[in-house]
């Protein structure tokens, strides 16, 4: 049997390829010819500001958090949805994001809102509205929003499939950076959230977990409400604020065993 012509050939090839490389770099001065041409992207500052939310161009929007609709959630438990909502409510007032609050029908099954947004977060917005299931259909809530003179929308409720997804593609549409938190809303199964979310991150409409939302509004641990921020990091995961209760004790444990 004849050997193969292959290796020769490959080997031909990779000659070739260093001469023209060569050639290359010979005509260009040394110089990759690539490497000469302007670079494109942003610098480290400009890109992050786009990727990342900015607390100054943020609104969170708290949508029908209401106790009868709580009934009919199948896909979080509404400890945890309740939870949540709550969390967003505290790092609106931290992070000093406006936070505006509506109701489906709320004199009906639907029933009134949770108690606890509006204990944490006094200075809520709320926006009644006259029937509309979607409140981006409510003239005054879109008002609302526009008043604050902000572009990116965080937006959590009760229907996801539904009370988040209708105003969240609205919002998209009419130019607007929308995230939607999906722990923090709940649908009547998973199967309906899961639908919903495909649909809206088709939209552009981006998922966000709880915790990222106000990781990314903290941005820094060197800040004077970090104690604060820490709080929320243990009412959304109960084992993390084991792990802060035992780090305490040591530093305790070691600070008096060094006296």
């Amino acid at each position: 049997m004849k050997p193969s012509k292959y290796p020769k050939t490959l080997a031909s090839v990779f000659v070739l390829s260093i001469f023209a490389s060569t050639a290359v770099l010979i005509g260009t001065g040394g110089h990759s010819a690539v490497a000469q041409q302007p670079v494109a992207s942003p610098p480290p500052a400009a890109a992050s500001s786009k990727v990342l939310i900015d607390p100054a161009d943020a609104v969170i929007l708290l949508l029908d958090h209401q106790n009868g609709l709580f009934q009919t959630v199948k896909d979080v438990p509404v400890a945890e949805l309740r939870t949540n909502a709550v969390i967003l409510a505290k790092v609106a007032k931290l992070a000093k994001v406006p936070l505006i609050t509506t109701a489906s029908v709320p004199d009906g099954p639907n029933g009134p809102l949770m108690h606890e947004i509006k204990d944490v977060a006094p200075d809520a917005i709320y926006v009644p509205r006259k029937g509309e299931i979607s409140a981006w259909d409510n003239e005054d809530f879109v008002k609302t929003v526009k008043a604050t003179g902000r572009k990116t929308l965080i937006i959590a409720g009760v229907w996801t499939s539904v009370c988040v997804a209708f105003p969240a593609l609205q919002a998209k549409a009419e130019g607007y950076n929308v995230y939607f938190v999906t722990d923090a809303s709940g649908d009547p199964s998973p199967m309906a959230s899961q639908t919903t979310i495909a649909r809206l991150a088709q939209a552009g409409v981006v998922p966000m977990s709880t915790n990222a939302v106000f990781c990314e509004l903290q941005r820094t641990w060197n800040r004077p409400d970090a104690a604060q921020y820490a709080e929320l990091y243990a009412a959304y995961a109960p084992n993390y604020q084991a792990v802060m209760e035992s780090y305490d004790r040591v530093k305790e444990v070691a600070s008096k065993g060094q006296k």
